[in-house]
């Protein structure tokens, strides 16, 4: 058996009816050129001969002197795991949608390894879907986006095992049964992690307690302002998602000076403060995001390796020039502090510094003093054509969590040319999630319109108007021109 970190375990004790910490990825396929009627059911003719599940595929839950270790299942029955499903005719998008958002509301059995694949055809053009969902006590979004791209094959020719029957990585209990530690190994390695933890803990808990000026743009926990995605939450769930062109968030980067994952974050910030003004219950303070912070290009580890940052979304600034600067400015300053540390000292300080929340979602203070408004993850993904059995990839969308007091949450990924927005919410909380996709595109227009950016590709026609460089802080915005639809192919996923 092997230990679960107390991150990893985390989401195990965490877990509710109301708040499954499952997340899950939705995909959506063209069969290749010439595929008849039973393309998918001979693809899972052939998944189902590969009957024996591969780490981290294998492993269930188990507790043990209140600690949690994972056990390999050894009566593993792929029966269970895999499902095929279809939707009714005609098969439109929202109704693969909204059995999306039923499926992600529904607890794993955790006496079973916690992943399940769902197969869904019935699309137009004998498109089909796939729905992975994956326990978060498993893999974090990073992990879990790797692990389903190299599931797949760079050609249309070539043929790869299920995802469950691969090998992806030499998992910690093979590391430490070939390497075997004694006691006094296994004690220097807990003090040298010691020296990274406990200033970690101390500089999340400073965090909590050291006030911010007035004017600055770093954020502290507890300064998000009440809104209605900080309620108490049901178990079911609502899920919209749309694509759009990486390249005009390149743009878009490139004449305001910012990153492409800030650019991000101020477009989130355009929609939910429209969504946020259509619903009389923007705030006067500016909202809150926690953002996850991948630490695996510093460790070999597996499981949940993150950090997090607070980024002021700048909500209450109507312009949306420097709504960016704004944000631009308070990530710029978190990540220059997590920078100055090691790993565990950055996963200790992430952890710490929203240590409070256990604490205010028991006693309901969540709801009036919320830690953070939300949660915007944005996780990279391949960046070339992906097939599976030959049928092309066409669409990648996250499907994330939420919880109590954290109703809303938004996870972006990258496949390609495209982003794919992934919005998830508690259903009975959030009404009318599917206008967060018009918000998304109106603020996607707002920048392009604001810095005079006429076209949605990467180079503007040659008669249009010189796009002006960013003064974010200078001058106001321009009065917003018409601009063209945001809507980037494929435009399918509204729902």
């Amino acid at each position: 058996m092997q230990a679960l970190s107390p991150t990893d375990s985390a989401f195990l004790w965490m877990e509710t009816r109301s708040q499954p910490m499952h997340v899950a990825g939705f995909n959506i396929y063209t069969p290749p050129k010439g595929a008849g009627p039973d393309f998918v059911s001979s693809l899972l003719a052939q998944w189902g001969k590969h009957l024996k599940a591969t780490a981290p595929f294998n492993v269930r839950p188990v507790l043990r002197l209140g600690l949690w270790f994972w056990e390999e299942d050894a009566e593993f029955e792929l029966d269970y795991h895999l499902r095929h499903l279809a939707l009714p005719q005609p098969g439109r998008i929202r109704e693969l949608l909204a059995m999306v958002s039923r499926l992600h509301g529904n607890l794993m059995d955790r006496s079973r390894p916690l992943w399940e694949i769902y197969v869904i055809e019935g699309l137009p053009g004998g498109r089909f879907a796939t729905y992975i969902k994956i326990h978060h006590a498993l893999v974090d979004g990073v992990t879990g986006a790797k692990i389903m791209a190299k599931g797949l094959a760079l050609t249309p020719d070539e043929q790869k095992p299920p995802l469950w029957a691969q090998t992806y990585f030499k998992s910690a209990s093979t590391q430490r049964a070939s390497a075997p530690q004694g006691l006094l190994q296994q004690l220097g390695s807990v003090a040298r992690a010691g020296r990274d933890i406990v200033p970690g803990i101390g500089s999340g808990l400073w965090d909590m307690v050291k006030a911010s000026k007035a004017d600055s743009v770093s954020v502290r926990p507890f300064q998000a302002p009440p809104t209605p995605f900080n309620v108490e939450i049901s178990g079911s769930r609502r899920f919209a998602s749309q694509s759009y062109s990486l390249a005009r968030f390149k743009r878009i980067g490139e004449m305001a000076g910012a990153t492409v994952n800030d650019v991000t974050l101020a477009i989130c910030a355009g929609a939910l403060r429209k969504y946020l003004e259509a619903h009389n219950a923007l705030p006067a303070k500016p909202l809150i995001a926690m953002v996850p912070v991948s630490l695996h290009g510093e460790s070999e580890g597996g499981g949940n390796q993150v950090s997090l940052l607070l980024a002021n979304l700048a909500t209450d600034v109507r312009d949306p020039l420097k709504r960016l600067q704004r944000i631009v400015q308070s990530t710029s300053e978190a990540k220059a502090r997590l920078s100055t540390m090691p790993r565990l000292q950055k996963m200790a300080h992430g952890v710490t510094s929203i240590s409070p929340m256990g604490a205010s979602i028991v006693t309901g203070s969540a709801k009036e003093h919320p830690l953070f408004n939300l949660v915007i993850s944005n996780v990279p993904g391949s960046k070339t054509d992906l097939y599976l059995n030959g049928a092309r990839l066409d669409e990648v969308y996250p499907v994330s969590i939420v919880t109590h007091y954290q109703a809303l949450n938004i996870t972006i990924s990258g496949y390609g040319d495209n982003l794919g927005f992934g919005y998830i919410a508690c259903r009975r909380s959030l009404p009318n999630l599917q206008r967060m996709l018009d918000y998304t595109d109106s603020a996607i227009q707002e920048l392009e319109a604001a810095l005079n950016i006429e076209s949605a590709s990467p180079v503007a026609p040659r008669n249009a108007a010189k796009p002006r460089k960013a003064v974010l802080a200078k001058s106001p915005a321009p009065k917003p021109a018409k601009a063209k639809s945001a809507t980037a192919k494929p435009v399918t996923t509204r729902a």
